[in-house]
């Protein structure tokens, strides 16, 4: 199984790495065939799957329920668990539930936020649970945004994300994972840090892997899509087509074939 420092690795040898969102354990079992390099159970389930027009219903318990069946699937990937809304709101409560996503098979914890959230940072690095920040667009936050826009759009808002970035990584961050910002942002914060991979998503072409919702690379979101998606699926046909949307997404991901200009923010900072 795909470790930590694999993909530590892979960012110091210049591999781009895939990951996509999984929730039950057949779908991981395609992806291990695909060799998709990292899978993150993404409280994006609470949209893709329970029917939620947002990610903030979602409970720890649906985290490790999901967890747990995606790792009876999974013996490839690297496998990241979100902590959903207000989960991790003060220290104890972070503990609490990142252990309980951790023994239902997690090997490490996503938590959106900023500088805010260091004190969890280091307490859970401290206690052997490594730990992805994701900044830029966190959909946990979207009342506060006032919508899902692209974040760091202005060199003083860029400058902002940054330094969160800086902040996390000083107290242990192992990850970081950049949503909806301009390319050139992304490709600012990956160049910063030679030791901590970078996973982008609608964060431009030179982060160190790329993640995106598996409903919506397979083109089942029948909503509004977002400009950073592509439809693997569409290009496929035949028995296997989701197992090749799969592959096909991993070998787009580490040519950097994706994401193309299209799937990208392109704004001058």
């Amino acid at each position: 199984m795909i470790s930590l420092s694999d993909l530590r690795q892979f960012k110091q040898q210049g591999r781009k790495f895939s990951c996509l969102t999984c929730y039950d354990a057949s779908m991981a079992q395609v992806m291990e065939r695909a060799e998709i390099d990292s899978i993150l159970v993404g409280d994006s389930l609470g949209m893709v799957i329970q029917g939620h027009d947002s990610t903030l219903p979602v409970t720890v318990a649906d985290m490790v329920y999901h967890t747990a069946a995606v790792r009876r699937g999974n013996r490839h990937a690297f496998l990241m668990t979100d902590l959903p809304f207000l989960s991790y709101a003060n220290v104890n409560d972070t503990v609490a539930n990142a252990r309980a996503v951790m023994q239902a098979g997690a090997q490490m914890v996503k938590i959106e936020g900023g500088a805010w959230l260091a004190e969890s940072i280091e307490v859970l690095t401290r206690n052997g649970v490594p730990v992805c920040v994701h900044l830029g667009l966190t959909p946990q936050s979207v009342h506060v945004f006032g919508g899902y826009k692209v974040q760091g759009k202005t060199r003083a808002a860029a400058d902002q994300l940054i330094a969160d970035c800086q902040a996390v990584v000083a107290a242990g961050a192992a990850i970081l994972l950049l949503e909806c910002v301009p390319a050139k942002l992304g490709k600012e914060i990956a160049e910063m840090f030679s030791d901590i991979p970078v996973i982008g998503i609608g964060a431009g072409a030179d982060t160190d892997g790329q993640v995106l919702v598996v409903q919506d690379m397979l083109g089942l979101n029948l909503g509004h899509v977002a400009r950073f998606v592509r439809n693997f699926m569409q290009e496929q046909s035949g028995a296997n087509a989701i197992h090749d949307a799969f592959k096909a997404y991993h070998q787009a991901v580490q040519t950097a074939e994706f994401p193309a200009i299209e799937h990208t923010f392109q704004v001058e900072l």
